[in-house]
Formats: C-alpha cells, structure tokens, sequence
C-alpha cells in the first residue's frame, strides 16, 4: 500500500529537519525518527543536502529566487525564439 505523495514548504522541512537532530540527539536510532517524521531515509538525505543549515527566512529567498531564475530563463527562451524567427523571415526577403 502506498501512501499519499505530500508536498512539504521549505519552512516544514527545515523544521522537520530540526526535529530529526533533536530526536538524534535525544537517543532515538534513524529508523525511529524517519518513522515520526513520516519520510523516508533518501527524502531525509536529499532534504539535509539542500536546506542543511538554512534558516525558515534564508530557503524562503532561495525559493523566490529559483522562481525569479525560472521566469528569467523562459523569458530569454522567448526571446532567442523570436530572434530565430525574425532571421527566418529576413532571410525570405
């Protein structure tokens, strides 16, 4: 049986990330705090490696900026579409 796919915010996976080094720390062994936590070992892996010692305020500006890049690089897809296309039209003439 497979459990509903969750989608976390950066402000819930740094504080589950808390939670699971406290839990460490308390004593409890991985299996226990994956357990609690409700994620698997390679989700608490990828999750260390990428908001490892961020703060709530610093992966809400990383998220803003992954949007912004995002908007960025469409935009100048955009624009290497027109170009393409103009010299198309340019070479008709």
């Amino acid at each position: 049986m497979s459990k509903k796919r969750r989608r976390h915010s950066a402000e819930q996976i740094i504080k589950k990330l808390r939670d699971a080094d406290a839990m460490v720390a308390a004593g409890k062994s991985v299996g226990e705090v994956l357990q609690a936590l409700e994620v698997s070992e390679a989700t608490l892996s990828r999750w260390r490696s990428q908001y490892g010692g961020m703060k709530s305020e610093e992966a809400k500006r990383l998220k803003s900026l992954e949007e912004e890049n995002n908007r960025l690089k469409k935009i100048v897809a955009d624009q290497a579409l027109d170009i393409s296309m103009l010299k198309e039209i340019a070479k008709g003439n």
